[in-house]
Order: C-alpha cells, then sequence, then structure tokens
C-alpha cells in the first residue's frame, strides 16, 4: 500500500497500473467528512496506489482526473 503525496505522482501511477490491467483495475473514493478529506484508491490487486487531499484546487484536477479515466475506462473494447 502506497500514499503518494502529489497528485502528479499518484495520476502517472495510477495510469500505469490501469494500462497494464485494465480489466483488473478499478478505483474507490471515500469522503471523511470530519476532517473534510477525500481519499482515493486505484487497485489491480497486485498494486495499491492511495492519494488523499483536502484541497480545493487538488479536488479538481481530481475531479477532471476521474472523468477522464472514466471516460476511457467506458470507452474500451471487451
Amino acid at each position: 500500500m502506497v500514499l503518494i503525496e502529489t497528485f502528479e505522482e499518484f495520476a502517472k501511477a495510477a495510469e500505469h497500473v490501469y494500462l497494464n490491467a485494465p480489466m483488473k483495475t478499478r478505483f474507490v473514493m471515500k469522503y471523511n467528512h470530519s476532517n473534510c478529506c477525500l481519499r482515493v484508491k486505484v487497485t489491480d490487486d497486485v498494486s495499491l496506489l492511495q492519494y488523499k487531499t483536502d484541497s480545493q484546487q487538488e479536488l479538481r484536477k481530481l475531479e477532471k482526473w476521474i472523468s477522464t479515466l472514466v471516460k476511457h475506462m467506458a470507452s474500451e473494447e471487451r
């Protein structure tokens, strides 16, 4: 389990995980209201990447990245 500190590193590592195993990769988001913190996990059952933030600017970057990832996952031919 790896907690990545910067969004850019997380996005690059998560993309690498997804490209290596697109059919096994999944992500989970969890918001903790008491800490005002969002935690995102990306895993392919071999590696687990985590990123957490409470910054509005980082949340916007994360929202854009997740939107792109979901579009790519939905358009993937099976």
